[in-house]
């Protein structure tokens, strides 16, 4: 069954299989800003954030997508030194931490915690998702890198 709540600012983070909240209103990602969201769904099982924005659509995002994508500051390119998070295909996704009215802190189950998914970030990324992906898998092919977490060679124990 699933778990509904009304958000009340400020929200300690949300450990339920099962988080979904309805935004009083449309919460404005900043002064002047047209976006805004009016509920979030973590379905911890499927691995999956639904984000229902004020103009009306929805997106479902991937927890790999939104942590290969974080907008933190370890994931910020700086120069040509591009460093791409290899090894995120099982990341799960913990809980939610609602930022003041503009933003959603994801808490992974790699320990990352850091990025701000501001609701224009959001929108953005839902309306670029399969290319951002593409790109993604095409810098992990040119790093030799993988999705799926590295296996080690196992020592055998004599």
């Amino acid at each position: 069954m699933m778990q509904t709540a009304r958000l009340i600012f400020p929200r300690p983070p949300c450990y339920a299989q099962a988080f979904s909240c309805r935004l009083s209103g449309s919460a404005a990602s900043k002064a002047g800003s047209a976006i805004g969201v009016t509920a979030l769904h973590l379905h911890k099982k499927d691995k999956v954030l639904e984000v229902t924005f004020s103009d009306g659509s929805t997106r479902r995002f991937s927890a790999e997508l939104l942590r290969v994508c974080s907008p933190s500051a370890e994931n910020v390119i700086k120069g040509s030194n591009v460093k791409v998070p290899a090894g995120r295909r099982h990341v799960g996704m913990m809980s939610l931490e609602l930022v003041g009215n503009y933003a959603v802190r994801i808490n992974f189950d790699d320990l990352h915690n850091t990025g701000l998914y501001t609701w224009d970030f959001l929108h953005g990324l839902g309306q670029g998702k399969f290319s951002r992906a593409k790109q993604y898998i095409a810098a992990l092919r040119e790093q030799g890198a993988s999705r799926d977490p590295y296996k080690g060679k196992q020592q055998s124990r004599q």
